[in-house]
């Protein structure tokens, strides 16, 4: 396959920190070959490499969104959106996310193993990370999926099935949510602590790992113990409603055995902070701030699918950790190395590196000056594939 050299006037390889001034990155059948200054990585191209040179711009990792539901459309029925979904409308949905500079994204629930077959359907493009059908108890969130269990010997053999089905992650509704009517409330626990763990033994004996969505604070305490990967939302909601709970103990739990957050908030953050009004909007962000000096490893995901929340604009979405204070190398280093770290990725993407998957982005400006530079994209590459090119 014909060689591509890319070359910008610097090169983010990741983690933060790193940065090579007028740099170039060779890539073939997929994968990075070299990363470095400019002339020595032009040196190892072969005499036919394809030789693209992007002056003011920036290459960097593609970027990877940890949360989205391909199955769902945004809409306000996500139930409907569900039973209709096809593959051509995922393709659809997933075009987007590529064309946003996401080029992995991990589905953390479909219905009965859609985006599971979606996945191997589509071997070239989007990388997806797929859970298939969340678990959950009857009539819980998200039952209308098919992933409803009850009892530990029940919930084992879901996490089976959904193993069987190719699973890469199980998801777990360790609490209640939001879009599905006369289920559990958000801060409601769905399972047990020793059921979360049942969950966690068996999706270990499959070499899975196990995402728990989880807004009240009791059920992010009971995931913790349990010894999830990811904790999804992580919204630390009072039992019973009416404020936070926001434990010492437990963020010092979380953080301690390496659990990852994902608080999973769309795009158009900004108008959710504005529907919340100044104070409310406070006390809702002022928890993100908490988890970080605690020590949690925060990771970004729009929930793109559900209500409000699309599959575009990733860059936006990014920018709601620069309003909370993070710094933009920081930001970048979470919507890439730290990512595919939570997500079992670090020795196929999120930076760029010999022999890792040529996934990569080159952006117009820089994104270290101006976060806004994300979303303008002068090309986007997945698995060595030109996924966009604008301009």
């Amino acid at each position: 396959m014909l060689q591509q050299l890319l070359a910008a006037d610097q090169v983010l390889p990741g983690p933060a920190g790193q940065r090579i001034a007028d740099g170039a990155v060779l890539c073939q059948d997929g994968t990075i070959l070299a990363v470095g200054q400019r002339t020595p990585v032009e040196r190892l191209a072969s005499p036919t490499a394809e030789r693209h040179d992007f002056p003011g711009g920036t290459i960097l990792p593609g970027l990877i969104n940890c949360h989205v539901h391909l199955v769902f459309d945004a809409g306000d029925d996500p139930a409907r959106a569900a039973a209709d979904a096809t593959h051509a409308a995922m393709a659809q949905r997933a075009e987007r996310l590529l064309r946003s500079g996401v080029t992995t994204a991990r589905d953390l629930g479909d219905r009965d193993g859609l985006a599971i077959q979606f996945r191997d359907r589509h071997a070239q493009g989007l990388r997806i990370v797929a859970s298939g059908p969340p678990i959950t108890v009857p009539d819980g969130h998200c039952w209308f999926l098919g992933g409803t269990a009850s009892g530990e010997a029940e919930l084992r053999a879901r996490v089976r099935k959904n193993a069987e089905l190719g699973a890469d992650v199980i998801k777990v509704m360790a609490s209640g949510g939001q879009i599905t009517p006369n289920s559990p409330s958000m801060w409601d626990n769905q399972f047990t602590a020793a059921e979360l763990a049942a969950i966690v033994d068996e999706a270990e004996k499959a070499g899975l790992s196990v995402a728990a969505h989880a807004h009240g604070t009791d059920a992010i305490a009971a995931a913790a113990d349990a010894g999830v990967s990811t904790i999804e939302h992580c919204t630390w909601l009072r039992n019973g409603g009416g404020g936070y709970d926001l434990r010492d103990d437990v963020a010092a739990k979380i953080a301690e055995r390496g659990i990852f957050a994902c608080v999973a908030w769309p795009s158009d953050w900004r108008g959710f902070i504005e529907r919340l009004g100044p104070a409310r909007a406070e006390s809702v962000v002022s928890r993100f701030g908490w988890m970080a000096e605690h020590g949690i490893r925060m990771i970004p995901g729009t929930d793109a699918g559900v209500r409000n929340s699309e599959f575009d604009d990733y860059a936006g979405a990014l920018q709601l950790y620069e309003h909370l204070g993070f710094d933009r190398a920081t930001i970048v280093e979470m919507a890439t190395t730290r990512s595919a770290a939570a997500l079992g990725l670090s020795g196929t993407t999120g930076k760029l590196a010999p022999g890792l998957s040529a996934d990569l982005l080159v952006t117009t400006g820089d994104p270290l000056a101006d976060l806004a530079n994300l979303g303008e994209l002068q090309l986007v590459v997945a698995r060595g594939q030109a996924a966009s090119t604008v301009a």
